[in-house]
């Protein structure tokens, strides 16, 4: 699998974001100064990170983390990045679960001092399983672990899903509702269903995004349950590990009011994503780690709910990530690194997992 350029994300310049990171920081904790200022190659798709050490007497030096929206000018991968309900989301997570989130510091919703809004939290230690390249593929210290030290952090995971749904209430969750009418579930596909509308503007639709819709009205479930906070991108790229323990949950910026299946089918499915692109460039990849089978027999018995319908809830998943995926392609044409599609099945081509998805819609691919 040959290593390939890293999609451009930002038009930012890291040392002018430094300079005014400073001079902000000042604001809040006079005499302070921001150094060591980076970015992490791990640095995702959507908002931005930076990483930096507050300079200062008092408090002594402290390493933080910062979630900076995404640039305007760099094709963004969605069309509203709401930081305060993100910062609002980690302060309740924290509020009412023994699950690691790292203490959010300080909220800036003011665009002005780094050209958009941003939170700072405090910086954990540790290791993520990467996606460039895969965690799947040779190489790395999650494919170097032994079978016994997967199968912990495996459980550990699923855990930390477990946790998230069993302990906070949802009436506390309340402002993470999605807008519109009928369930919860409802709303969330209606959501991805505008999200969609928004990537293909000015584009040809695609055909394989609008069958999945269709085919996910067929396998709509009887019974939904009640919502429960669901993380939103719940996935081991997403989680700073401790040797093999999580030591810190990340990236809360599609957190929801939701049936528990909506996380558990992201977190099957995000791996498969990894462990079929693995498998197609001629490596065995991990394929007997996170497992849709233990996975949903992990969960059931750490919180003794079963998950249903769960060839929905994969397909679902598969679906949202190839929007999120055909939208990071349009990205790459934007700044001329792939070709612009010029018809419908161009389109479809663009989503990099086309083919399992393809698969989940005809019910080839389980």
């Amino acid at each position: 699998m040959a290593s390939a350029p890293r999609p451009r994300t930002t038009t930012r310049d890291p040392e002018e974001l430094a300079r005014r990171l400073t001079a902000w920081l000042d604001t809040r904790l006079p005499g302070a100064k921001a150094v060591d200022v980076s970015v992490p190659e791990s640095n995702g798709m959507s908002s931005e990170t930076l990483l930096f050490t507050v300079e200062h007497p008092e408090p002594p030096l402290r390493s933080c983390a910062l979630r900076l929206a995404a640039d305007p000018a760099a094709y963004t991968i969605f069309p509203v990045y709401d930081m305060p309900r993100q910062y609002r989301t980690m302060r309740l997570v924290t509020e009412h679960t023994d699950l690691p989130v790292p203490r959010v510091l300080w909220l800036e919703e003011d665009p002005g001092p780094l050209g958009a809004p941003f939170f700072v939290m405090e910086r954990v230690e540790g290791r993520v399983p990467p996606d460039v390249m895969p965690y799947t593929y040779e190489g790395n210290w999650l494919h170097a672990a032994t079978d016994a030290e997967r199968a912990h952090l495996e459980e550990a995971s699923v855990a930390v899903v477990a946790r998230l749904h069993e302990q906070v209430p949802a009436d506390e969750a309340a402002f993470l509702a999605l807008p519109g009418e009928g369930s919860p579930l409802r709303r969330h596909v209606e959501a991805q269903r505008a999200y969609y509308a928004w990537v293909v503007s000015g584009l040809p639709r695609s055909p394989l995004i609008e069958r999945a819709f269709d085919r996910l009205e067929e396998l709509w479930p009887d019974t939904a349950g009640e919502p429960v906070l669901n993380w939103g991108d719940a996935r081991i790229g997403n989680i700073v590990y401790d040797g093999f323990e999580p030591a810190a949950v990340l990236d809360w910026e599609m957190a929801a009011l939701a049936p528990r299946e909506v996380d558990l089918g992201w977190m099957i499915y995000l791996h498969r994503f990894f462990q079929d692109l693995t498998v197609s460039f001629g490596q065995p990849g991990l394929p007997d780690f996170l497992r849709r089978d233990r996975v949903e027999d992990t969960y059931a018995r750490l919180t003794g709910h079963t998950p249903h319908a769960m060839d929905f809830y994969t397909l679902y998943a598969a679906l949202r990530h190839a929007i999120v995926m055909l939208r990071v392609a349009c990205r790459q044409v934007h700044f001329g690194e792939a070709a612009a599609p010029g018809a419908p099945q161009d389109t479809d081509t663009l989503i990099l997992h086309h083919g399992s998805l393809a698969a989940m819609v005809q019910g080839s691919y389980w």
